[in-house]
């Protein structure tokens, strides 16, 4: 059991330049062991999205974007746009509901059809500009974590009790979180905060990564069955709850782990505020209600057997949605590295984002 780090390295990292390669933090190892996985070809990036290996929607997006610079880092110059086209078409099949994945590959998409290749040089070009954008990509989400957490700070009190679920965190993104980087944030402003975390069935993202992150950071962190949540609320005095996002709609509805729709529920019961992060890349405007988002279907052996260990009778039924969807209405505010949506309709996260063509819908 190796316990003895502190501090881990970026969730999401590119080593080297065009030839260079992706390293991800195998998420499935900790809390116990830090493991760092080297990808070096498509298929490897592909199958650590699809194995929650790297997690967490905004780092999903980026590791796509450096997937599509894995597949070009060794193929002959004017084989480059046709690589990097076939590698975004397979990436975009590991996971369907987090839309930061199809946010990256888009953008990495525009890149290719906007650099003609014909030349060695031009396929070159274009290796560099692949790189870039991924690179950008990457940034971009390190800023928006921290613009987040600083509008979110301002939401929460002194001496603040928390609930969470799943993990946002520094493992989910480039950096800081989206739901915890309002914790980070207001640790770092000096404010005192005590953290419940559901463990967050089937496979434990919250005991697994987020209590570790906290823990990290010494930020006193209570880890509870995803049942105990409704009980800590009737008994305890509890300030808000805040988690992260996979994909909202343009009303507001929103898609994160299974079990915070019921979370949701429970805190409007209670009158405890409802808070959701996460970045404009998270936003799909496309879509109108929860209803229209996919929910991915998981394996049955992550409920029966979770990491190995049988709970249940060998035959017995499974219901596996990974993701559930809290509509807007059960949502106190909606906190992006724009600001803070605290009535949430269309007109509003329009005007959030500046887009005029929803005001009317």
């Amino acid at each position: 059991m190796n316990t003895n780090f502190t501090t881990h390295p970026a969730a999401v990292r590119w080593i080297g330049d065009c030839d260079g390669y992706l390293q991800l933090i195998d998420q499935t190892c900790l809390p116990r062991d830090l493991k760092l996985l080297e990808c070096r070809d498509v298929s490897t990036v592909w199958e650590a999205i699809k194995m929650l290996r790297v997690r967490g929607a905004p780092a999903i997006g980026i590791a796509a974007a450096y997937g599509v610079c894995v597949a070009v880092r060794s193929c002959p110059a004017e084989a480059v746009a046709n690589a990097a086209t076939d590698a975004a078409k397979s990436l975009a099949t590991s996971r369907p509901t987090a839309v930061n994945l199809f946010w990256a590959l888009d953008r990495m998409q525009a890149v290719i059809d906007q650099t003609p290749v014909s030349s060695s040089a031009e396929g070159e070009s274009l290796r560099a500009a692949l790189l870039a954008e991924a690179r950008a990509i990457h940034e971009e989400d390190r800023a928006m974590c921290h613009a987040i957490g600083r509008h979110g700070a301002t939401l929460i009190p002194d001496n603040a009790t928390l609930i969470t679920h799943c993990n946002a965190g520094g493992l989910a993104t480039a950096e800081y979180g989206t739901a915890l980087s309002v914790m980070f944030t207001c640790q770092d402003q000096g404010k005192r905060l005590k953290v419940f975390a559901d463990e967050t069935r089937p496979l434990l993202q919250g005991a697994r990564l987020t209590a570790f992150e906290l823990h990290q950071r010494g930020i006193p962190t209570t880890v509870i069955c995803d049942s105990m949540a409704a009980h800590v609320m009737q008994t305890q005095k509890i300030d808000a709850v805040i988690v992260g996002a996979d994909r909202i709609t343009a009303r507001g509805d929103v898609a994160n782990k299974i079990g915070t729709y019921g979370l949701a529920v429970v805190a409007k019961h209670h009158g405890v505020p409802f808070y959701v992060a996460a970045p404009s890349s998270t936003f799909d405007l496309t879509l109108m209600n929860g209803s229209e988002i996919p929910i991915e279907q998981r394996s049955r052996e992550e409920v029966v057997a979770p990491y190995g260990h049988h709970v249940a009778p060998d035959g017995v039924g499974v219901y596996n949605p990974a993701f559930d969807v809290t509509p807007a209405e059960l949502i106190s505010a909606l906190i992006t590295e724009h600001g803070v949506i605290s009535e949430i309709n269309v007109k509003n996260i329009a005007s959030h984002f500046g887009t005029k063509r929803l005001l009317d819908s």
